[in-house]
């Protein structure tokens, strides 16, 4: 399939395609015209990448994790397992993230209960007053 299959098949823009390939993340084979043609491997390779985005990678981490993947679906398995430890790795940093971002939205639930006006009672009254708000 051409570009444009591919990009409606996968639900992935026709630049990120272009973009994963450029990162050597996808190769899709090449028509003489110079069209690129994308295989069922490739729907299944763009999947892998998108579950992976999806998990807080990297694409130069997933460039360097796609040679050792296999597949049994959608999510993709590791086979290397040297790789273990990059990827312990890449999920503290992730947990550290949502731990920062957790700890930020603490801080604004303090902010705000401290500028709320009298006579209002909890942030959660805050929000909903803000949702039916015009």
């Amino acid at each position: 399939m051409l570009i444009g299959a591919m990009s409606r098949h996968t639900g992935v823009s026709e630049r990120l395609l272009r973009y994963y390939e450029e990162q050597g993340l996808l190769k899709p084979r090449r028509r003489s015209s110079g069209f690129r043609e994308y295989s069922e491997e490739d729907v299944r390779t763009v999947r892998y990448i998108r579950s992976l985005l999806a998990a807080g990678l990297s694409t130069h981490a997933i460039a360097e994790l796609m040679p050792c993947m296999i597949g049994n679906g959608q999510i993709p398995a590791p086979v290397c397992t040297d790789m273990l430890v990059g990827l312990h790795r890449e999920r503290q940093r992730i947990s550290d993230t949502a731990a920062g971002l957790l700890a930020a939205r603490d801080v604004l639930d303090t902010v705000i209960v401290a500028a709320r006006p009298q006579g209002t009672t909890s942030p959660e009254a805050d929000r909903a007053s803000e949702t039916s708000a015009p």
